[in-house]
């Protein structure tokens, strides 16, 4: 496999790679850093919620979630929420030294799509584990 000699840069995203299955066994687990949208359907699979829940108004569960600093931004015509980042911009569920997700199986659907959808859909913010030399 042929790993990019030169990082991604996040905001970027003309320098993107083309995404490749095994690229995520040799990355920093840079998409982790990219605002996370999700659903209501995505909080009751974290556990964030349960179905009663979802009878309430979503600003409602918004606020509750925003006090627990679970989530950040409320979109009130799609009705997402986007997920707390940590100070550094990575994800709330993002371990910090293996960058791999905790929740991973019940990870949102943003997360399970990407990079086929997303900023650039079929490309990532490939950032090696280990900086490369230029």
């Amino acid at each position: 496999m042929i790993i990019p000699s030169k990082p991604a840069n996040i905001d970027d995203l003309k320098t993107w790679v083309k995404f490749r299955q095994k690229l995520c066994d040799h990355c920093r687990g840079t998409c982790c850093s990219l605002p996370v949208e999700v659903k209501t359907s995505d909080l009751v699979r974290m556990g964030l919620i349960d179905e009663f829940d979802l009878q309430e108004n979503p600003k409602v569960i918004f606020k509750r979630l925003y006090k627990e600093r679970i989530v950040q931004h409320f979109h009130a015509r799609s009705e997402t929420l986007t997920l707390a980042q940590m100070a550094n911009g990575d994800c709330l569920y993002l371990d910090p030294v293996s960058r791999r997700c905790t929740i991973y199986d019940l990870r949102p659907e943003t997360c399970r799509q990407h990079p086929v959808q997303g900023p650039r859909p079929g490309y990532c913010a490939f950032i090696p584990k280990s900086p490369t030399k230029s």
